[in-house]
């Protein structure tokens, strides 16, 4: 994915640059768009960024990534619902892709984003009436989770962070189970999740 270029790795020094319009994208205003009918990020500079925040506009092929991160103290999510989603690995992420009207897993390999068959009804079982899955917006969000030491955590994030966990995961992996290395970066990268989510309560509305 063009979008994704950012997170693949060490490469030569260049200017980011807006997909849409072409000016120079610097770091603290570079965002990122859907692509709907490429199923891809491309990169937006904050002007047109803020052009497709709103539900169809352009005719809806593209969609402006949200920067909310959301987290749920209270979500019941145990060993017995993580086993029954068959994620080989501690960590995946679900977004619902709004042209098949599916739900999409995902987790990070060697070999980059790793899709993972989910029955609708183990979806619905495992995190469908979740508070999260109620607020999450199609294309642009997804739900992570991570199982860890017995607890699993679930934050509702925007769908452009996940694919950076997943290239830094790529670039880092070595051997069976990761490495170190990879193990340190997803440690530092939930830490950050958890630092910017922001909890939902009872009477949060989607």
């Amino acid at each position: 994915m063009r979008g994704l270029r950012r997170f693949a790795g060490p490469r030569a020094p260049q200017q980011e640059r807006c997909d849409l319009c072409g000016v120079t994208v610097a770091d603290d205003n570079h965002r990122h768009l859907v692509d709907t009918e490429k199923r891809s990020l491309a990169c937006a500079c904050t002007s047109c960024s803020l052009l497709f925040a709103q539900h169809g506009a352009g005719g809806g092929r593209f969609r402006t990534v949200p920067d909310r991160y959301l987290a749920d103290p209270g979500h019941a999510f145990d060993a017995a619902a993580w086993d029954l989603l068959q994620i080989p690995v501690g960590v995946a992420f679900f977004f619902r892709n709004a042209a098949l009207d599916r739900l999409v897993a995902l987790y990070p390999s060697p070999a980059g984003a790793t899709e993972s068959e989910l029955d609708p009804a183990t979806w619905q079982t495992v995190l469908g009436t979740s508070r999260l899955a109620a607020m999450l917006e199609p294309d642009v969000e997804a739900l992570l989770l991570r199982r860890d030491e017995g607890r699993t955590e679930c934050y509702l994030v925007p769908i452009d962070i996940c694919y950076e966990l997943v290239g830094r995961m790529r670039l880092l992996w070595q051997g069976f189970d990761g490495g170190a290395e990879a193990r340190a970066a997803l440690r530092a990268f939930f830490a950050h999740v958890g630092q910017r989510a922001r909890p939902v309560t009872e009477g949060s509305r989607p």
